[in-house]
């Protein structure tokens, strides 16, 4: 191979890297992709649908009763509802950017094993666990 092959080919792949956004790489588990609702609607009646690389939230709207009526601990409160949100999983976290800033992590677990034809996932706000359930695939 030439020198100026070589050069060329490295130069393409230097372009290449610097052009690139590092969080555009950045997806949800492959678990957590999907259409998620409450378990217990008593609290709060919500939804969440999980893509590649984006969120949306519907439901918990600002009229529903507030957990001890405490905002902080209301799930997503600061998400406007309906739009799709660019995000992405990591460390047990969904991370949501809004308004090109990314929010601070939401801690999640999914549970491991499949209930009839339910699969579990737990978020917490504000150390109050939130259920969802999600139909299997």
């Amino acid at each position: 191979m030439n020198k100026s092959l070589i050069f060329t080919l490295l130069s393409f792949f230097l372009i290449a890297a610097c052009e690139t956004d590092p969080t555009d790489r950045k997806s949800f588990e492959w678990d957590l992709r999907g259409f998620w609702e409450s378990n217990d609607t008593s609290v709060y009646k919500g939804k969440l649908s999980i893509e590649h690389n984006t969120i949306t939230v519907s439901g918990y709207d600002e009229a529903q009763t507030r957990y001890n009526q405490d905002d902080a601990r209301r799930p997503f409160n600061n998400i406007p509802k309906g739009i799709p949100f660019s995000g992405y999983s990591e460390d047990g976290k969904i991370f949501i950017t809004r308004g090109g800033v990314l929010q601070d992590g939401i801690p999640y677990e999914i549970h491991s094993e499949q209930f009839g034809q339910y699969r579990l996932l737990y978020i917490i706000f504000g150390g109050r666990t939130e259920t969802l359930l999600r139909d299997s695939d």
